[in-house]
């Protein structure tokens, strides 16, 4: 379970303010087509701007929250947040709402860069991410619950996320400051990235993966509304179920935590999101639909947690979970677009035949990646010998600090063998035991 005195509960909320925008991205998009003179595929397009913008923050912010600062980035992003979406909750003018869009996008995208990279240097990265995966699910879903019975307009779930940033913005005091990029560790951060193979095929990989997911989620709304027959009420419940079973999914992950490793979750959780996304994609009744959402949204949580992990394991500042996540969030821009054109083409069952056969084809080398780096403690700030223990291990077994462990590069080190010249041991006649025998022997033979 999740510690409530160790999880950074600022940061939390920064993820969960930076998230949240795609986790309402099927609401947003359908709200953008009913309630604004767009079409689906332009809605869907909509949407993509949004989430691109949003990922654009993340590969030009990467190297720079340390030296920036923590605090000072988090309130930028959260301040484009509030004024991009609120902005484009206010009007109905397609271009202003689609600007307000894209700004509030990278304000998101820099709130959650800042929270990737914090999070990657956590003592437990995978406890910090769960945390906000699951405060994201759970405020995703109270929206989901509540919007339906406000109306119609297209304003509410950006609204939403310009309030959530609003709330967010004060807790970011607790924060650190920058450095202005003259410490040892801002240096550091501006050096050659670890792990440079296995970090370029999570990125390309978990791009895919992310694709595939965001293209049936962006057009979940409308096959549950036109195919499988549920109205716009019973589709909300759907997804706050959907969402709250995710909820059970996080705290699930957060409760296993390292203990299965990360190659099983990655690679045996991606082949049962392709399935379901067969279901729901193909679903005609509203207990098929619901069955199908239900069990991705349990599942999805689950591998994102694991993702992420993995990303910030590879890089101790942060640097691959930001652009493993920005990876990420291009996918999730091109999703909901993706996803439109597909089902024009095919059909929602054609498409999620498709989505799921390239699910299954990016699972193999996530799998693999997790595989290769499976060796390296969740935790970071650890050193593996060949053919040894962790130090992280055996300073936890010790009472170390783990802080007081340091950090090996990329590759395990070999061990040198140094000969030192030493002199030979004394043969056993020439010592003894100290002792007062010892002291009789010096002085001669006793009597007798």
């Amino acid at each position: 379970m999740l510690a409530l005195r160790t999880t950074p509960w600022p940061l939390v909320a920064v993820f969960t303010a930076g998230y949240l925008p795609p986790y309402l991205l099927p609401t947003t998009v359908g709200r953008l087509d009913t309630g604004l003179p767009l079409s689906a595929t332009q809605a869907g397009a909509v949407g993509s701007a949004l989430l691109l913008s949003s990922a654009s923050a993340g590969f030009l912010l990467a190297s720079r929250v340390e030296r920036a600062g923590a605090r000072t980035l988090a309130r930028f992003g959260l301040a484009l947040a509030f004024l991009g979406y609120g902005a484009a909750s206010l009007t109905t003018a397609v271009p202003a709402v689609v600007a307000g869009a894209v700004l509030g996008g990278f304000g998101s995208g820099t709130a959650t860069t800042v929270a990737a990279t914090r999070i990657a240097a956590e003592r437990d990265p995978h406890r910090a991410s769960t945390a906000g995966l699951l405060s994201v699910s759970a405020l995703a879903g109270a929206v989901y619950l509540t919007v339906p019975h406000l109306g119609r307009s297209h304003g509410l779930p950006l609204a939403a996320i310009a309030l959530t940033a609003l709330a967010v913005w004060p807790l970011t005091g607790r924060l650190p400051a920058g450095t202005g990029g003259t410490s040892p560790a801002a240096r550091t951060a501006s050096g050659p990235l670890p792990h440079r193979r296995s970090g370029l095929v999570l990125a390309v990989t978990v791009l895919c993966w992310s694709l595939a997911q965001n293209s049936l989620w962006g057009v979940s709304g409308r096959i549950g509304l036109t195919q499988a027959g549920l109205g716009d009420a019973a589709l909300g419940l759907v997804f706050a179920v959907a969402l709250g079973a995710g909820l059970m999914g996080v705290l699930a992950a957060g409760a296993l935590g390292p203990r299965l490793g990360r190659a099983m979750p990655v690679g045996a959780g991606t082949a049962l999101i392709a399935g379901c996304i067969v279901v729901s994609a193909s679903a005609t009744t509203p207990t098929a639909f619901a069955t199908g959402e239900i069990a991705w949204n349990t599942l999805y949580p689950v591998v994102l947690s694991y993702l992420i992990g993995l990303a910030a394991s590879l890089d101790a500042r942060g640097r691959w979970a930001v652009l493993v996540g920005s990876a990420s969030s291009l996918g999730t821009a091109a999703g909901p677009l993706a996803g439109s054109v597909l089902s024009a083409q095919a059909g929602y069952a054609g498409m999620g035949l498709v989505l799921a056969g390239g699910l299954l084809l990016v699972a193999v080398p996530m799998t693999a990646v997790a595989l290769h780096t499976g060796g390296r403690p969740l935790l970071p700030g650890t050193i593996r010998r060949r053919g040894g223990t962790p130090a992280a291990l055996v300073a936890a077994a010790t009472g170390t600090p783990s802080g007081a462990v340091p950090e090996v590069g990329a590759a395990e080190q070999p061990v040198v063998e140094i000969d030192v010249d030493a002199p030979a041991l004394a043969v056993r006649g020439a010592y003894d035991t100290a002792g007062p025998r010892q002291a009789a022997a010096a002085q001669g033979p006793g009597p007798g």
